[in-house]
């Protein structure tokens, strides 16, 4: 009897499958580093007493049995609603007249209305306090009320959050279907009815990602409440308070795993609503192109100098309470405030700390960000732990700052992990910023990948070209812009973040946005002010060197797409 052998055909692995999956296995490898384990370790952590012992859900309890813990969470959430429910109509309006109006000067409003992703968060609430603080300019318009508590915190996030969220907006009304609206037209429907039928159903998506994301900065930001708040207790400072002032890291996890579960619900709800989204501009469509009429567009147009107004009025308040002498009694303008040596050990070391982190930051995250992403977009084997890393890579948008900050102490300080010693380091800070804003390189490197065709690989694959070589004489150079728009976006957020570095600096290497608030605790509100101005022109700069790179980098690399 003839005996039938099974043969099973196992798929062959070229050199290029491995290469890409091993560098799938190396994104997996950083993230799970230096994202999961640290949070793993958080999250066990809150069910420990401070010997490190087991205790269920003791802690959990004890957060609730305390009334301030427990308020602290309310006030932030009623806060960031709050917040949200002011900022999403006024960013819709700004986006509205920058999409669909005929305004004149649109350039000009955009680049101010973008200036507070460039400045501290602690800067406009420093600006507040020399307006309407207890010595303030204005304070007598505000009746008697304090600016220090809610009121503060949610009219300097108005002025942090406002340009994420027009970003968001703006984006989902530029695309638009000019035949709907000329439809509308012809069948005399009126302005409210266009509004309600045709503008907001486009939107509704970007309007719902936006408010997620105002949502999620507000609860999340550590600055403004730390400036501003006065004695109102909010969720990330009451973790600075557990594990700054009372070195009680057990009750800082349990709060910080609590400030992790609206950010969570947050992310989870913006990723339903992207999931739903559909097309709204087909391949027939007709590019929309505003028409000028005078009734709509003269409101809008003093809309937007009314917020660009209020924009360049905080800022330029923070620039004049930096050149004063002492505030408030003595007014007289002087250059002293930015001798920084003179209230902080550090002086003009921090700047340069900042600097350094930033630029570490952009030239190891953007690379590393982009080749990660490009592993996981063309890798043909490994569905599986590239399905997994994906996920990871959108994890940090949902961690705030702080929380990863804990989670970095009580998983690199601890004595028997071997990367140890990168506690109180540089380099420590480095990988912290580079971890909490991944995602957003992520996806605009993935964003880029997937408009370039696979048949480049495809036929580099026929000609036995390796992948290497076809991703750096390729698939780089089509890509450098994006690149660098990543490496400028890290930059920026690394100079800027407060929450993300707040627990992990030591002496000699603390950023200039702690020394903001270090020296606002100290209570030189000037100097603080004046370190704010500074990291904002360093901002600026960076970012105008950027616009001229980028227009160099599309001369010379995007030729390709002129006609």
């Amino acid at each position: 009897m003839a005996v039938a052998a099974a043969v099973t055909i196992r798929p062959v692995w070229s050199v290029d499958d491995r290469l890409l999956f091993g560098v799938v296995a190396a994104a997996g490898s950083f993230l799970a580093v230096f994202l999961l384990f640290p949070l793993a370790t958080l999250f066990l952590e809150s069910f420990r007493d401070q010997r490190g012992a087991f205790v269920g859900l003791a802690n959990y309890l004890r957060y609730v049995e305390t009334p301030a813990l427990v308020d602290s969470l309310w006030n932030s959430v009623w806060t960031a609603v709050l917040t949200t429910v002011l900022v999403i109509p006024a960013a819709f309006v700004f986006a509205y007249a920058m999409t669909r109006s005929a305004i004149p000067g649109k350039a000009l409003f955009r680049a101010i209305a973008l200036i507070p992703i460039l400045a501290p968060s602690l800067l406009p609430a420093l600006a507040l306090i020399y307006l309407f603080g207890n010595q303030g300019m204005l304070r007598d318009l505000l009746f008697g009320h304090s600016i220090y508590g809610p009121l503060g915190i949610v009219v300097a996030q108005v002025f942090y959050t406002f340009p994420h969220a027009f970003l968001i907006l703006a984006t989902a009304l530029s695309g638009a279907d000019a035949r709907l609206y000329e439809a509308a037209e012809a069948l005399r429907a009126s302005r409210l009815r266009v509004l309600r039928t045709v503008t907001l159903p486009t939107a509704r998506y970007g309007i719902v990602s936006a408010s997620f994301v105002v949502f999620t900065l507000v609860i999340t930001d550590f600055g403004i409440p730390k400036v501003i708040g006065g004695s109102f207790s909010v969720l990330a400072t009451e973790v600075y308070k557990q594990v700054v002032g009372q070195q009680n890291f057990q009750m800082g996890a349990v709060v910080g795993v609590v400030l992790l579960i609206p950010a969570l619900v947050a992310f989870a709800a913006d990723q339903w609503a992207q999931r739903r989204q559909v097309a709204v501009v087909g391949a027939r469509a007709v590019p929309y192109v505003p028409k000028r009429r005078p009734w709509r567009d003269g409101p809008l147009l003093v809309f937007c100098v009314l917020v660009a107004a209020l924009m360049i009025g905080l800022v330029g308040v923070a620039v004049w309470g930096s050149l004063v002498t002492f505030w408030p009694w003595n007014l007289a303008l002087t250059l002293r405030n930015y001798a920084f040596g003179s209230f902080i050990a550090e002086g003009w070391g921090t700047w340069w700390t900042s600097v350094r982190l930033s630029l570490w930051t952009a030239l190891i995250g953007a690379p590393l960000i982009f080749v990660f992403a490009y592993a996981m977009e063309r890798a043909r084997k490994g569905a599986v732990l590239a399905s997994l890393v994906r996920f990871l890579a959108v994890v940090p948008l949902a961690v705030p700052g702080l929380v990863l900050g804990i989670a970095y102490i009580l998983f690199f300080n601890a004595p028997a992990n071997p990367l140890v010693f990168l506690y109180g380091t540089l380099a420590i800070l480095v990988l912290n910023s580079i971890v909490h804003f991944y995602t957003v390189g992520h996806l605009a490197s993935l964003t880029q990948l997937k408009s370039l065709d696979p048949e480049f690989e495809a036929v580099s694959a026929s000609l036995k070209v390796p992948v290497w070589r076809t991703f750096a004489a390729v698939i780089l150079p089509m890509s450098l812009p994006v690149l660098l728009d990543v490496a400028i976006y890290l930059f920026v957020n690394a100079m800027t973040t407060v929450s993300a570095v707040v627990f992990l600096y030591a002496p000699g290497i603390m950023p200039a946005s702690v020394a903001v608030v270090q020296m606002d605790e100290a209570g030189f509100a000037s100097p603080a002010a004046a370190m704010a101005t500074v990291i904002l022109l360093t901002s600026a700069a960076v970012k105008g060197l950027h616009v001229a790179a980028d227009g160099w980098l599309s001369a010379r690399t995007q030729a390709w797409k002129q006609r």
